[in-house]
């Protein structure tokens, strides 16, 4: 008997224009949105696909790698996911070695996090209000319970990584901003201080949170009450820690987030205030070091942050720390401490080259992408989300991306209807880039997308975003 070969060709017809590249009607709409922005020397490199077949749906200079910004978070995210595996929970470990604390960091950025401790209700049953200080005040508690009336040192162990904090090709001076912060294996409040600045009876007030004398204030603000509020923090050359704080204020401004130096020791001296105030006598020195070698470690205290918190606070919120520790912590548990930006470059480049990513896509230089030496792309990111999307770990990172018009660095995009809630993604940005990859849930289907914008302008975040939309208006059942 024949085959019928009408029956056998339908579905194969009907299957090759599922998966067949964009419409014309697409292919133009995008093609126009990036001939109206390359009159303005913006450079794109984008790259969108059906991640089930990973069936190229459109592509313009999608393998040139260029500067991706906070898109090299996306990189991280996955790796860490793959290669520190969906339960890794950071570990942060506080007891006594003889007569003196020791506090063992294990990387975590998120420890004394604000954004964190409020999600979780830390401490339980307290107004968000009141959790300054909570884990202070929950280490004492726990000394106290093992009858510690009094101690020696306090020993800060940050040997997770290695103590090269700042990254060599961040700008210095950014140094002071959140997005840059210092990278330690013992992290605390995102290692920033908290500012506000108030106009008391004609006076400038600097107030700062936490509260402690390891940050010393120069306060040259000036009250004016017939302009607006503007005020910044600088680091005084030379000064570990000394802030100059300048402008003007009318009424009151802040809080403002400013990153400060030595984190795992603004944690130690702290903790030494604390204790005073509760009666533990301090008595011998705050060392940032590894514990003796003949230390019998008696762990009295424990706190930990899930990877997928981690995830969610690195994707969704760009926390630039988060990124930092990660990629330190993927070399420290994959090769052995202390972790380093060095080591986890090589682990990062065999990740990516493992998934089917040339090395001429990519150059991995920092996790968050503030260095400028960073280099990927578009194609070198869908690659990576499809990985993840065809992996059993794809719900978890999906829940770690922003989500239009509802949460995250896209919370005020895509409100729409049609749209809020069915673009996830990654936002990028630093001067002269903009980026934007991650998932457009249509009425036909999961498209994996990656746009990245060079030389970008004022302008180029709304043709990104006209990008995305154009995705799902491409497939929608009401097309």
């Amino acid at each position: 008997m024949k085959p019928n070969i009408k029956k056998i060709l339908l579905p194969l017809f009907i299957c090759t224009l599922l998966l067949s590249p964009a419409s014309a009607e697409l292919t133009a709409k995008i093609n126009s949105i990036i001939t109206r922005n390359s009159q303005e020397k913006t450079h794109f490199s984008i790259h969108i696909a059906e991640p089930e077949t990973s069936t190229t749906i459109y592509e313009h200079n999608a393998h040139e790698a260029v500067l991706p910004a906070s898109n090299m978070k996306i990189i991280i995210t996955a790796a860490a996911l793959e290669l520190l595996g969906p339960d890794f929970a950071y570990k942060t470990s506080i007891g006594l070695c003889s007569d003196s604390v020791v506090v063992i960091g294990d990387g975590d950025p998120l420890l004394a996090d604000p954004i964190t401790d409020t999600a979780h209700l830390r401490p339980p049953n307290l107004p968000a209000v009141h959790t300054d200080g909570w884990l202070f005040d929950d280490i004492i508690k726990n000394l106290k319970l093992a009858g510690v009336t009094r101690i020696k040192d306090i020993i800060i162990d940050t040997s997770i990584f290695d103590d090269r904090r700042v990254h060599p090709n961040w700008p210095a001076d950014q140094l002071n901003k959140w997005y840059a912060c210092e990278v330690s294996g013992l992290n605390y409040n995102t290692n920033c201080i908290e500012m506000t600045v108030e106009n008391l009876n004609g006076r400038a007030v600097v107030h700062i949170q936490p509260d402690t004398d390891f940050i010393q204030i120069k306060n040259e603000v000036k009250v004016n009450t017939n302009v607006g509020s503007a005020v910044g923090a600088y680091r005084i050359g030379g000064k570990l820690n000394h802030l100059v704080v300048k402008g003007r204020c009318k009424k009151r401004t802040g809080p403002f987030k400013v990153a400060i130096q030595r984190p795992a020791a603004l944690f130690g001296y702290i903790l030494a205030e604390k204790l005073i105030e509760a009666n533990i006598p301090a008595e011998g020195q705050l060392l940032v070091q590894k514990p003796p070698s003949d230390c019998n470690f008696q762990q009295v205290c424990e706190y930990t942050t899930g990877l997928d918190t981690v995830l969610a606070r690195c994707n969704k919120d760009s926390l630039s720390l988060a990124a930092e520790a990660l990629t330190k912590t993927i070399a420290a548990k994959t090769k052995s401490p202390p972790g380093s930006w060095q080591k986890a470059r090589n682990v990062i480049t065999d990740y990516l080259i493992g998934i089917g990513v040339n090395k001429s896509e990519f150059y991995i230089d920092d996790a968050s992408g503030l260095s400028r030496q960073n280099r990927l792309s578009a194609y070198a990111l869908t690659t990576t989300l499809t990985s993840v999307y065809k992996s059993r770990h794809w719900q978890k990172y999906k829940r770690s991306l922003a989500k239009g018009g509802i949460d995250g660095t896209i919370e005020k995009f895509f409100n729409d209807k049609r749209y809020r809630g069915k673009i996830l993604g990654k936002t990028g940005y630093i001067a002269g880039v903009k980026s934007f990859s991650g998932l457009c849930i249509t009425d036909r289907g999961d498209y994996i997308f990656s746009i990245l914008a060079n030389n970008a302008n004022g302008k180029t975040r709304s043709a990104i975003n006209d990008i995305a939309k154009a995705i799902i208006d491409e497939y929608s059942h009401s097309k």
